[in-house]
């Protein structure tokens, strides 16, 4: 009868942690379909929509190293439901938005509850499950949070465009009733007995002000170009970053100890998470620009381009879970990102982008890629710190993959902005534009493909130089993928057995 309870529990657990953590990875998904929709209804630029996701990110990776001590110290269910309430309340606030600013605010309230949901649903299963049960359980979370992250575009698109952008914010409200009834009632309190002092706010903070002034810099460079305020705005990020490595390194309770990347396969596993999570943002925030922006697809049909990603996500990841510890992580974690890198490739190649010949072959890749790497990633980064720090590690791998996607999308953004105007150019002299029609796509530089154009030949100029530049985003992120591959190769072992307490670094 115990052993039922038990597994009855923990049950309850994986279907809280799940569906809270798919806020979050729905909200990440959806919202880049909605964008382009969202940019034209209220005639914003293409670096204005940037901080409807830059905010949100921001808010995730500065915060949520803080919040993995938090959930540890002051009870991992407290932070979470405290979390999801505060999702709730901010995407309610997001649906009524009536101008852009007052969207990026209310995104920033939407990434405060993410940062205390996302580590503690990890952290609960960290601490609820053991060996091979943990990467089950894992397999499980990284499975159906990925078809959350997948179900975001292709619920997303329907609802665009049959109900308006408000409701793809909407929708998270009984999702987080579901989870606060079940997470009340099923879910235990668990904390780290042993932790105590002070806080470590100021940390928060400097690093809070480090990415934002990078993100920043980058952002405006692709509006003003590399003059002072950008230049001088990235050089004071990275020395305040480096600032904040040094103050980790003084503090009492930092909120990223330093000593956990003593261990090799935790550093691996992070260096590797930030390459690989780096591309993937990069690529689904831009790719929903060409399709319907260039390609001429609805939010419907561009948010259905990613359901074989989902298919091959639910297929693979449970398996992968498990498999980890019967053929060994560094095999998994090397072939995943290879695979995936393929798909990335074929964005930069292929002779036309559009979805059946295009678009569709390199989801494919992608989608078995990260199929066979989510679970493996997730489960080694478990097993690689002591039970007592599993909320402070999921935290920094949490905070490691947010902080990716933030820098990654500002300076694929910067990437992306050089390469359209560079590409611009050329092709209105390939088109042999007049000076009436160079004027008015010039006028519109700054919206990028978002450009408000009637005429054909101007709007097929402007959708043929996006398309040059993201092709230079997808090589980019093929590079950044390769290395992904090359770091697990040089930091992993191929460690088969079922982890022990022994095996923790």
């Amino acid at each position: 009868m115990q052993r039922g309870t038990a597994a009855a529990s923990g049950t309850w657990i994986v279907a809280a942690t799940v569906l809270g953590s798919s806020l979050v990875f729905i909200d990440g998904s959806v919202i880049s379909i909605a964008l382009p929709v969202i940019q034209d209804a209220f005639h914003a630029n293409a670096f204005a929509a940037q901080w409807v996701v830059e905010g949100y990110t921001l808010v995730l990776g500065a915060f949520m190293l803080l919040c993995g001590g938090l959930g540890d110290r002051y009870g991992r269910k407290r932070l979470f439901l405290i979390g999801v309430a505060t999702f709730a309340v901010g995407s309610i606030v997001c649906g009524l938005a009536q101008s852009m600013p007052a969207l990026i605010a209310a995104r920033l309230l939407q990434g405060a509850g993410g940062t205390m949901l996302a580590p503690a649903s990890l952290a609960l299963l960290g601490a609820t499950f053991e060996g091979e049960a943990r990467g089950k359980a894992v397999g499980v979370w990284s499975g159906w949070t990925a078809v959350a992250g997948a179900i975001g575009p292709v619920a997303g698109g329907t609802i665009v465009d049959h109900f308006g952008w408000r409701w793809v914010f909407f929708i998270n409200i009984p999702i987080a009733i579901a989870v606060m009834a079940i997470a009340i009632r099923h879910v235990a309190e668990s904390r780290d007995q042993n932790e105590s002092g002070p806080l470590d706010i100021a940390g928060s903070v400097v690093v809070s002000l480090a990415l934002g002034a990078i993100v920043y810099g980058f952002i405006m460079s692709g509006v003003v170009g590399w003059n002072v305020l950008p230049i001088c705005s990235v050089v004071a990020g990275f020395v305040l970053l480096a600032g904040f490595v040094a103050l980790e390194g003084r503090v009492r309770n930092p909120i990223l100890p330093l000593g956990l990347f003593a261990s090799r396969q935790f550093s691996g596993i992070n260096g590797m998470t930030f390459l690989l999570y780096g591309a993937l943002s990069g690529i689904f925030y831009f790719l929903p620009f060409v399709m319907i922006q260039v390609d001429g697809y609805s939010a419907t049909v561009a948010g259905l381009s990613m359901l074989p990603f989902l298919v091959l996500m639910v297929l693979l990841s449970r398996t992968a879970g498990a498999l980890v510890y019967r053929i060994g992580r560094r095999t998994m974690l090397v072939t995943g990102p290879l695979i995936t890198a393929i798909g990335f490739g074929l964005l930069a190649l292929m002779p036309n982008l559009h979805y059946w010949t295009g678009i569709f072959p390199a989801v494919i890749f992608v989608g078995i890629g990260m199929g066979l790497t989510v679970a493996p990633l997730t489960t080694t980064m478990i097993d690689s710190v002591p039970e007592h720090n599993v909320g402070v590690a999921s935290g920094v791998n949490n905070a490691v993959s947010r902080v990716a996607g933030l820098l990654a999308i500002a300076i694929l953004g910067s990437l992306i902005a050089f390469a359209f105007n560079s590409r611009l150019d050329v092709r209105m002299d390939v088109a042999a534009l007049s000076a009436r029609q160079r004027a008015d796509v010039d006028a519109q530089r700054s919206s990028l493909a978002g450009a408000r154009l009637h005429d054909p030949k101007e709007i097929a100029v402007v959708g043929r130089a996006y398309t040059d530049g993201f092709r230079a985003v997808a090589l980019s992120c093929v590079v950044l993928t390769l290395g992904s591959a090359l770091v697990a190769f040089l930091t992993l072992q191929n460690k088969r057995s079922t982890p022990d307490a022994g095996d923790r670094a």
